[in-house]
């Protein structure tokens, strides 16, 4: 009787082990960078793939047009300084968010940045079609390449903060970004697969939206959606949490511009 009472224990241990083995390597599995493009219907990621499909196309027709024009009281260009974007933007945008003097700047900010600094020209507004073009013109040299963005001495104190917010319980309905798109990873929300929430294809042209969008109005939409103040474009907050989740998907090529629905 005793004998049987130690045999069944230990089939029990086993069992509770051989299950707790397994929801390791599940959990292994979901932790893993997942692009939200494996998630997308045949057709959406045909229209990503395929140039002459493709809508976010026009923009950078548009932001090669840009980076070749004077502006600015220097009447100088982009190509003024920085020559052929294909060979001198190759791999930028993998590096970004980066603290550029003892600033954090996402490559839009930098855009700008160059713009007052080299150019003597007005800043370009947040999801103006100018700012959107030379963007997606200037991500678009990296793309297939992996995001490398790493914690840096500099960048240690904007990470950190970044992940707070990425972490932090937030709005109306009390909840954070990780508990979508880490906890819940892989589920359906509305009939919809959510994402990882990796940055690693914007500016996307988004169905939804019919137009190009930055990865900064998609987390103003975000953020208007668990009904939590926004952070505001351009803001210190924004590039922190751009850094962590550009941290978080390091390894990840770009895809920019990307497609999602």
């Amino acid at each position: 009787m005793r004998q049987s009472f130690y045999l069944k224990l230990l089939i029990g241990i086993f069992q509770l082990s051989l299950s707790a083995i397994v929801l390791a390597g599940t959990q292994a599995e979901v932790k893993k960078p997942q692009s939200s493009y494996e998630l997308m219907s045949a057709e959406n990621k045909a229209m990503q793939d395929d140039p002459s499909l493709n809508p976010a196309m026009f923009w950078l027709g548009d932001g090669e047009a840009l980076w070749n024009a004077p502006t600015g009281q220097k009447n100088i260009s982009c190509a003024s300084c920085h020559g052929d974007a294909k060979k001198s933007m190759r791999g930028i945008a993998t590096h970004f968010p980066k603290v550029m003097g003892s600033k954090l700047q996402t490559l839009e900010g930098q855009i700008n940045q160059c713009r007052v600094g080299a150019q003597q020209a007005p800043v370009l507004i947040y999801e103006s079609k100018e700012l959107l073009s030379l963007t997606a013109y200037i991500a678009n040299q990296s793309k297939g390449m992996p995001i490398v963005v790493k914690e840096t001495a500099q960048n240690k104190v904007d990470l950190k903060k970044g992940h707070d917010y990425f972490y932090e319980r937030m709005g109306q309905l009390n909840l954070s970004c990780a508990q979508c798109h880490e906890d819940r990873a892989g589920l359906k929300l509305g009939g919809s697969p959510i994402p990882q929430g990796h940055p690693n294809a914007y500016p996307i042209y988004r169905l939804e939206w019919q137009t190009l969008g930055s990865l900064q109005r998609r987390l103003r939409n975000c953020m208007s959606g668990v009904r939590a103040k926004q952070f505001e474009y351009g803001s210190p907050e924004m590039a922190q949490l751009e850094l962590f989740l550009a941290w978080r998907a390091r390894g990840l090529p770009l895809e920019s511009p990307g497609v999602r629905p």
